[in-house]
């Protein structure tokens, strides 16, 4: 390691908090030089798959040229500017994006700064449509246990109370109402449907909505579900004029295996973020139906209580628009395709290790459950050694790649998985 190196590293420990570490004992971070493809170059380690796409964005891997020029083509004009009383077409052919490859109720698009303060302004428009529509006492949402929507206060009130990341606020927080977990493809779904549905019909008077991420819950525990929840969802919200909220920061543009899963079932708001720049910029966005726009506008205020400073960044918008174009026209759906095949075939032979609870796949996820927490700092060690960046948690090591991964690189990610299985 280099005396520079050395410094750089030296500081960050003492000065720069990293995600959900200790600041007096923190645990070891690496220096990123470079990124290109599905690398990274890291000092001491050269180069290592990213089997992680940036938590979940960087779809198309690093300086990918066209989203490169869309940033610097735009950088030339201007990178930013307030969005009230402005717009510009970067935020305008962004919108219109989304509309047209999003489902046809939602026609309306706010574009955020984040993906927790997207699930913020979801929460916020269910709230207000309920009191434009002369239902002012329903504030309260209808979530399911596993759930995890953010790091922001609204957010931290619909994540999992008890198993989630936020127990300790609890006190502060909203209080909601929990469901059930929904079962797996092939679990309990009846059983499940009707004590959802009963829970619903006890609250509907207090309850302004009901937000999940469809199909795959993310960071509360890389859970996929039976999508026949989400139609029973669709049926219960309708039956009792709650607002359906999906969270699909995380499932979005291609992740599951549907370029959205609202695809299957419709919500009423859709929140997206994550890969919708691609990984390069931060930016979220939340799309709406008319009626729920409606009733927003009917509501005592007249209009949406939130404006971010950065809403709709035209850097951001610029090389949003870009990657969608790219993921529309390189055939995102065989790629995906042939990364689950190959995460399948890779991580089988987990099954039989000692230690491991479940091995599962969707889409381009692919997902090793322990019996017991992960020794992070170990599996994280044994997967470089064998080439690859992983970030595990709780008890699962877990891959989600960027969709131009080759077939060699889904093997030497699943082989890394084996031995940070072993190692963790």
């Amino acid at each position: 390691m280099s005396t520079d190196t050395a410094s750089l590293l030296a500081y960050d420990r003492e000065h720069v908090w990293h995600p959900y570490t200790s600041m007096t004992d923190p645990t070891p971070t690496r220096l990123v030089t470079g990124a290109s493809g599905v690398r990274l170059e890291l000092e001491g380690s050269g180069e290592v798959i990213d089997a992680m796409s940036s938590w979940w964005s960087a779809i198309h891997g690093y300086r990918h040229p066209a989203l490169d020029e869309a940033i610097a083509n735009q950088a030339r004009e201007f990178a930013h500017v307030m969005f009230g009383g402005l717009t510009h077409r970067p935020a305008i052919d962004l919108a219109r994006s989304l509309v047209e490859i999003t489902p046809e109720p939602l026609q309306h698009v706010f574009l955020a700064d984040s993906g927790s303060v997207s699930v913020e302004v979801a929460i916020k428009m269910a709230v207000q449509h309920q009191r434009g529509r002369g239902r002012p006492e329903r504030t309260r949402l209808l979530t399911v246990r596993g759930g995890y929507h953010g790091d922001t206060c609204g957010c931290m009130g619909v994540c999992d109370p008890v198993g989630g990341m936020h127990t300790m606020f609890t006190g502060m927080l909203r209080s909601h109402v929990f469901a059930d977990q929904p079962p797996a493809p092939g679990g309990d779904l009846a059983g499940w449907s009707a004590s959802f549905t009963a829970l619903a019909e006890a609250h509907a008077h207090e309850l302004a909505g009901i937000i999940v991420e469809p199909l795959l819950q993310g960071a509360g525990g890389m859970h996929p579900y039976d999508p026949a929840c989400l139609t029973v969802m669709r049926e219960v919200a309708d039956r009792l004029g709650l607002v359906l909220i999906f969270d699909e920061i995380a499932t979005g543009f291609g992740r599951t295996g549907h370029l959205f899963v609202s695809e299957v079932v419709t919500p009423d708001i859709l929140c997206l973020g994550k890969a919708l720049t691609g990984g390069y910029l931060t930016l979220a966005a939340v799309l709406c139906s008319s009626d729920i726009a409606g009733g927003i506008s009917a509501s005592e205020s007249g209009v949406l209580m939130h404006g971010p400073t950065f809403m709709g960044n035209p850097l951001a918008c610029a090389v949003a628009s870009a990657s969608i174009d790219l993921l529309l026209s390189r055939g995102w759906e065989a790629d995906v395709a042939r990364v689950n095949a190959a995460l399948e075939r890779g991580l089988a032979r987990l099954r039989q290790l000692p230690g491991v609870y479940d091995v599962r796949t969707l889409g381009a996820v692919g997902v090793v459950q322990l019996d017991h927490p992960v020794d992070v700092v170990a599996a994280t060690d044994a997967a470089l050694a064998n080439g690859v960046w992983i970030r595990p948690f709780r008890d699962l090591i877990y891959t989600m790649p960027p969709y131009i991964s080759s077939d060699d690189d889904v093997a030497r990610i699943c082989t890394a998985l084996h031995a940070a299985a072993v190692a963790g």
